[in-house]
Order: structure tokens, then sequence, then C-alpha cells
């Protein structure tokens, strides 16, 4: 038996409690939602309120402005994250149960539909107040990596979205029959790579503490749309790296495609996240070239 981490005793569940025969829980990934907007909003509000760290020492919004995007923010994140859930990972069995599609309680959300709603949401409403869209999309991407480190955090406490079979030391023993389900090869139990911290550390922390750099102390605010290309640039190439060892959809997966490869051939291909993330990692790259042409 190799070395591993045993999944340290964590519920799901922050705190429950029953309220006229009805059981009620605050869940650690409702919380990450909820704690992560917050912040977003708070960063976002500290910006506009520095002038000299936008072009023409001029912020894109006002403060009441961005409280007033929240609200937008947060439709596009959950109308989005369902939905493409719901059309990138399990189409046929929602076509099937379309009243399952609204039931968000059940779980299953997906963070590239959340960034489509939110783009879109945020789009209209900087199009509506006539507001500068680059700028805007870059204070939206300095306040994004605070959610993502949180949001990968409370995918680890509840023991899902975990990795693919390693021997590594750092491999994690989560609890569950389908999380030790490794194969006829594996005897004993099975540690998996945290790909969620591997997320929480690359996406969130990491990125995060790039971007509010660049923001504070090199002027990147200045350069519209820089920031928002290299969010989109570097969360892509993160999360492109890391699907190389996070377990795939079951969905995807079948005897003659083991590694669960959305799209293959020969034995070679990109799984879900990567054939989503691509586009992100190729976009963002344009716009930051973009952003040097233009100055």
């Amino acid at each position: 038996m190799y070395a591993a981490i045993p999944f340290p005793p964590l519920s799901p569940e922050l705190v429950s409690f029953t309220v006229f025969g009805i059981e009620i829980a605050l869940r650690w990934y409702a919380l990450a939602y909820i704690a992560g907007i917050l912040i977003g909003w708070q960063l976002a509000v500290a910006t506009v309120k520095r002038p000299t760290l936008w072009p023409r020492d001029t912020p894109p919004m006002t403060p009441a402005q961005v409280e007033e995007l929240l609200t937008w923010v947060i439709l596009g994140v959950i109308l989005g994250g369902r939905l493409g859930f719901v059309l990138f990972y399990q189409p046929g069995y929602y076509f099937a149960n379309p009243a399952e599609i609204l039931m968000i309680w059940q779980g299953g959300m997906s963070f590239h539909g959340g960034l489509i709603g939110v783009v879109l949401a945020a789009l209209i409403f900087g199009l509506r107040q006539g507001l500068p869209v680059a700028s805007m999309a870059d204070m939206m991407a300095l306040a994004t990596p605070p959610g993502l480190l949180l949001g990968r955090i409370s995918n680890f406490i509840n023991a899902e979205l975990w990795g693919r079979p390693t021997e590594l030391p750092w491999g994690v023993i989560f609890p569950g029959a389908a999380a030790q389900d490794c194969g006829a090869a594996v005897t004993g139990l099975c540690a998996r790579h945290p790909s969620q911290l591997y997320e929480a550390l690359l996406e969130g922390l990491i990125l995060g503490a790039l971007l509010l750099w660049l923001a504070f102390r090199r002027g990147a605010l200045k350069r519209p749309g820089l920031i928002a290309g290299l969010f989109f640039a570097g969360y892509g190439l993160a999360r492109f790296l890391v699907e190389f060892v996070r377990q795939p959809d079951a969905q995807f997966i079948s005897e003659g495609n083991p590694l669960g490869l959305a799209w293959h051939v020969g034995g070679w291909g990109l799984t879900m996240g990567q054939i989503l993330s691509l586009p992100m990692l190729l976009g963002g790259l344009a716009v930051v070239l973009w952003t040097r042409r233009r100055t």
C-alpha cells in the first residue's frame, strides 16, 4: 500500500436545523457562492473608488452601479451555470426529464455555463447603461478569483469532482463507492488527485494574486481589456492542465473510452473541460495581444 492522505472528517453541511418539520441546512457550497459574490462585490467597489487606477483617471462605474450589476451577476451565475451543466454534461438525461432542469438544489453547475451567463448579463447591463465594456470586464475579472478559490475548496469539502487515481504521496482517499472504484488493477484503498485543490490554487489563489498585483501595482487597469484577457487565458490554461488528472463525468466513460474523453481519435483526445477551456485560453490570449497592439 502506497502513502496517501485520509479524507478529513468534514461534512458538506455547515449547520442544519428543523423548522416545522422541514430540515434546513446551510451547505459549504452555498456559503462559498455567497461569500465569493460578496468578496467580489467589495473588491469591485474598492477599484471604482480609486480613479487613478483607470484610464484618464475615470472609473467605468459608480459604486451604486456596481451594486445594481450584482443582481445581474447572480442571475447570470445561477441560470448560466445550471443551463451549462444541462447542455454540456447531461443533455440526454435532462431533455428526457425537463422538470428537473431547474432543480438546482440537487446539484449540477457548470463554471463555463456560469461564465457565459455572467458575460451576457454584464454585456446587456453595460450596453443599457452606456458603460465602457472593456473596463467593466476588467473589474469583473479582477473580482472573480476569490469565488473560484472558495468554490473549489467547497468541492473538496463535499468530496466531489475528485481526480484520477494516483500513487503520489499527497493523493487523498475520498469516501464513497464511486471514489473507491479505481479499477480491478487497484487493490486496497484508492487514493485520488485532490484536483479541487489544484484548481483552487491555480485558478483562485495564484491567478487572483497575479491580477491584483497587475491592477494595483502595475497599472494594468489603464489598458482596457488586459485584466479580462489575462483572466480568460489564465483560467483556460489552469483548467486545461488540471483536466489531465481530473476524473471526468461518468457519462463520458465507457469500455472503449476509459479516460472519459468527450472527443477522441485513435485514443487521443480532449475531455469536455478541455474542449470548453481551450476557447477561453485562445480568446484570452487574443484579447491580450489586442490590448498590446492598441497601446
